[in-house]
């Protein structure tokens, strides 16, 4: 009865001393709650209609390109890495869920023990020793400090899975990207194609007039370099056709090799409307964010983890098995039997410097963690603006570049046949070929915008990983 008062006020008095210890500076802990506006930019439109929950294979009508995109979800290595980093993620929450168990494990032995004869245990021979039985321990989870731990374990493998859901986004979206920069250089080279045609007809033109003593050999050179530099224009797009197609196949996780695409496919992306859908979507779209948020819960549960080493723990441990000197004894019941039971209640008393260092790192990563929170959803905020602009814009200037790419053509022509009658200046039918040649460049150049654009604003509203 004295023992079991004793052990109370031990109890009692051990808790309130490590509660009173545990008082320090005041934390400030910032709550989560990143506030976003009501719509994206000027307008006031509610439509929650997102292009984030199409699917991808609906969102990218190129058939090539989604087999590409099926081929880089198996093959990419980086891909492959983060499901790994997920399964450690998930043993890692088996290992937290085990620590709060019982351990019970298995012993046997047998030992010699013959001390030295001119000691006080030397009189008396060799003394033998076998053994065999189970041993439990369990740390009782008073203040929750292992449930904490394995539930913030959880928190950082759902984040795990989130961070292999955003760069799934991204991975499609890179391979988007990639692909329609090679059918836009493929046009760009198309392109060059025609101009060199065109140039060479108009250089063997000059040509026969200055034979006719029309024009100078100025005029011949002028034509050449022309021709010359154009021709030249040939081997920086093959390039970076060569550059592109193997950065797409390391996407794909596959050495070099031919990349197959459509020409047509670059009418194929461009939706008549851009549906963005509500900003307060973002945060159940966006993978990105909402491994933020997990790693937020799991910082706040470190910081009760961390919080609970200022309290007493109380272990128990307990045993039963068979013990004798002589193996013929060893089974013997209950003369060799042996059992023991303890539990020990310990708290820190002294030097509890590293456990307050160890709880202010934990409050400190808790609020970075919030600020890590509010600029993801910050940054993607931002992001679906810049490219709701961008689309405006883009299609606003690829009309007047058309438009500019028409005239241009058309005064090739007359320049060309206005040359040819001696009606007009041969420095005007090179400086109009050279304007019609970069309109169509810049046109083309703006098309490619338009494409990456429409890629960028499926990937900003989450889209891509479903």
């Amino acid at each position: 009865m004295f023992q079991y008062k004793y052990f109370r006020i031990l109890l009692v008095s051990l808790s309130a001393l490590s509660i009173y210890s545990c008082k320090g500076p005041a934390l400030v802990e910032k709550s989560a709650g990143a506030s976003l506006p009501q719509s994206f930019g000027k307008t006031e439109a509610k439509d929650s209609t997102n292009l984030a929950q199409v699917n991808w294979q609906d969102y990218f009508k190129d058939p090539l390109l989604i087999g590409l995109i099926n081929t880089a979800l198996k093959n990419n290595q980086e891909l492959n890495i983060s499901l790994q980093e997920i399964a450690i993620g998930r043993n890692e929450v088996q290992a937290r869920r085990g620590e709060y168990l019982p351990f019970v494990g298995l012993n046997a032995g047998a030992g010699l023990d013959k001390p030295g004869r001119y000691t006080s245990k030397g009189a008396n021979d060799a003394i033998t020793d076998f053994y065999f039985g189970a041993f439990a321990s369990w740390e009782i989870d008073i203040w929750s400090k292992l449930h904490n731990a394995k539930n913030a374990a959880t928190k950082r493998y759902l984040a795990s899975v989130e961070g292999q859901r955003y760069m799934v986004t991204n991975l499609v979206a890179e391979i988007a990207s990639d692909y329609y920069e090679l059918v836009v250089l493929d046009r760009q080279l198309e392109i060059v194609e025609q101009n060199i045609t065109l140039q060479s007809a108009a250089l063997r033109t000059v040509k026969l007039q200055k034979a006719s003593s029309k024009v100078t050999e100025l005029a011949v050179k002028r034509f050449e370099a022309q021709l010359l530099n154009t021709k030249s224009l040939q081997f920086g797009i093959k390039q970076s056709i060569t550059e592109t197609s193997n950065h797409l196949n390391y996407l794909l996780g596959r050495y070099p090799q031919e990349i197959p695409r459509s020409p047509s496919s670059l009418d194929l992306i461009i939706p008549d409307t851009v549906y963005a859908g509500l900003p307060s979507q973002l945060l159940a779209n966006r993978p990105d964010i909402r491994a933020a948020e997990q790693k937020v819960q799991a910082a706040k549960l470190d910081l009760k983890v961390a919080k609970a080493n200022f309290y007493p723990s109380l272990d128990l441990s307990a045993g039963i098995g068979y013990q004798a000197f002589k193996p013929s004894f060893l089974l013997n019941s209950p003369q060799s039997l042996l059992y023991n039971f303890a539990g020990d209640l310990g708290a820190p008393l002294i030097n509890r410097r590293a456990i307050k260092a160890t709880y202010y790192n934990a409050n400190a990563k808790q609020i970075q963690a919030l600020y890590e929170y509010e600029a993801t959803v910050l940054q993607a905020y931002v992001e679906v603006i810049n490219e709701l602009s961008r689309i405006q814009n883009l299609q606003s200037s690829y009309q007047l570049k058309s438009a500019e790419v028409s005239a241009l053509n058309s005064s090739v022509k007359i320049s060309n046949s206005l040359f040819q009658s001696a009606r007009a200046d041969y420095m005007e039918v090179l400086l109009t070929q050279r304007e019609a040649l970069q309109s169509r460049f810049e046109l083309i150049e703006t098309k490619k915008q338009q494409i990456g654009a429409m890629v960028n604003i499926y990937r900003a509203l989450g889209g891509g990983w479903k």
